[in-house]
């Protein structure tokens, strides 16, 4: 009823975590049990070791949560030795998030964890983070880096390869059709919205950065109308991504057209939600006797 694939890969169900809101997987193995998602979308992993931005980079805000990360993260070599052993321990998809600020970068970062000793089953590129100085969104922008990266990445391995998109663009639509031009397998939609607050008292910035990505629930509306427009251009599947705090948001979101979902800020609130979503999500095909969730996709009455 819930169970899906992308590229014959299956997957329990279309629930997922998304990247930067469970680490690496292991910070939170104690408490959640990770085998309810159906995939875990680890930090990223950038070619060389990233110390992120200086803080203060997170401010909560009315709906949500303000970011300036920067992508820190402890390299492409550490990560394998470290990490990739816990994660072939997970009981379910793991796929890694892979950052960087040129083609090289991503390439030898994603060819050092394709030939590593690792059970992860693909990778989910982002072209889409508004929190670091250079690189990153400027493959995101534009159609023809997106296109070209994607090609780049196709060549390199056989594993899932989904291209992570922004709304800080002025067509989404095309970004989604170079990465499947390109051979992405799907795209998820949508990374954060860029944004900024203000201390009155100080008169400063609350991040570091002055700017950074806004999530949580403000950025929902936003996010189902990018998840549409897709859906209206695309064949490949789509991961919808925003301010999914619930089932019927998630519910929204696949009659949107989103194939599978995230669940991102709301992990920092509530780490064990996912617990309870897959059955309130088959009690809701039941009760709307629906055979399996692939018929829910897009079926938006308009």
């Amino acid at each position: 009823m819930l169970a899906l694939k992308i590229n014959g890969i299956t997957f329990k169900n279309p629930i997922m975590v998304a990247s930067g809101t469970y680490g690496y997987g292991n910070e939170v193995s104690d408490f959640v049990n990770l085998s309810k998602f159906g995939a875990i979308i680890t930090k990223s992993v950038t070619r060389n070791p990233r110390e992120g931005n200086p803080p203060p980079r997170i401010f909560e805000v009315s709906s949500g949560m303000l970011n300036s990360i920067g992508l820190a993260n402890l390299g492409v070599e550490k990560y394998i030795d470290e990490k990739i052993p816990y994660l072939n321990k997970i009981d379910t998809n793991v796929i890694i998030n892979i950052a960087g600020t040129r083609i090289n970068d991503y390439v030898e970062t994603l060819e050092m964890l394709d030939s590593a000793d690792s059970n992860h089953i693909g990778y989910e590129i982002n072209i889409s983070c508004p929190n670091v100085k250079e690189g990153g969104m400027e493959f995101g922008v534009s159609p023809d880096m997106t296109l070209k990266l994607t090609q780049e990445l196709r060549a390199r391995t056989e594993k899932i390869l989904i291209m992570k998109l922004s709304p800080n663009v002025t067509s989404i639509a095309d970004i989604g059709l170079a990465a499947q031009k390109g051979g992405a397998d799907a795209v998820s939609a949508i990374n954060t919205v860029m944004g900024m607050s203000v201390d009155i008292n100080t008169k400063k910035p609350r991040l570091s950065t002055t700017m950074g990505g806004l999530s949580g629930p403000c950025i929902k509306p936003v996010a189902l109308a990018n998840v549409h427009k897709l859906f209206n251009s695309l064949d490949i599947p789509i991961i919808g991504i925003g301010g999914i705090s619930n089932c019927d948001d998630i519910i929204e979101f696949i009659l949107t057209g989103a194939t599978f979902i995230q669940l991102g800020t709301i992990n920092y609130k509530h780490p064990n939600l996912v617990e309870n979503l897959a059955g309130e999500l088959e009690n809701y095909l039941k009760n709307h006797s629906i055979d399996h969730i692939n018929n829910m996709v897009g079926d938006l009455m308009i």
